[in-house]
């Protein structure tokens, strides 16, 4: 018998078209906007950070060209911050604004919803 391995679902602040700063790793320093969030996994997908390269066959059916091609790979959410318009690269805290919950930054206090 196999021990059975629970993926349990975390909170993620961070959404997906929200601007992050990669924090450390390899693309250190880099800015991207966020392609796709995976909370099971605790990963998220920026846009042009981690680009690795991908062999791919080509497919004359769906129009696919082989080679070398060049794609997105995840990257770990406690390597990425949110970035603030005003601030730059924060921590997010939550607030009760009327009746609805809203990400807010952590030094200035304004509102990162779009």
């Amino acid at each position: 018998m196999g021990t059975a391995t629970s993926a349990a679902h975390k909170r993620v602040d961070i959404r997906r078209n929200d601007t992050v700063k990669v924090m450390t790793g390899r693309d250190q320093g880099k800015q991207g906007r966020v392609l796709r969030v995976l909370p099971d996994e605790g990963k998220v997908l920026v846009e042009h950070v981690m680009l690795v390269k991908k062999h791919v066959r080509a497919n004359p059916g769906k129009n696919v060209k082989g080679g070398i091609a060049e794609q997105e790979r995840s990257i770990q959410l406690s390597n990425v911050a949110l970035v603030c318009p005003t601030c730059g690269p924060v921590r997010i805290g939550h607030e009760m604004r009327g009746d609805k919950k809203v990400r807010v930054c952590k030094k200035c206090g304004t509102t990162l919803e779009k």
